[in-house]
């Protein structure tokens, strides 16, 4: 029996053959990042000393944090620590 568009089902099998081949991508993908730790989450936390210079001189900028504050946060990234 011919299914509506009159190709016997032909595009409905290469449809769901390119979703499947999609899933199966999408689960490969999963799987490696689950199995090796997926990213660097030490940058992601702020670790990267550089990045954490510039957040905290856009906080203070934005009047977000007032000078003493940003002086000690400064010198907690530089590893001062007073």
């Amino acid at each position: 029996m011919m299914n509506w568009d009159g190709t016997g089902g032909m595009v409905q099998t290469w449809i769901f053959g390119l979703l499947v081949l999609l899933g199966v991508i999408v689960l490969g993908v999963v799987l490696v990042k689950a199995f090796t730790g997926g990213s660097n989450t030490t940058r992601e936390m702020g670790a990267d000393p550089g990045r954490g210079r510039i957040i905290l001189d856009e906080r203070y900028a934005r009047g977000e944090i007032d000078i003493e504050e940003y002086q000690e946060r400064l010198r907690n990234l530089e590893g001062d620590g007073r």
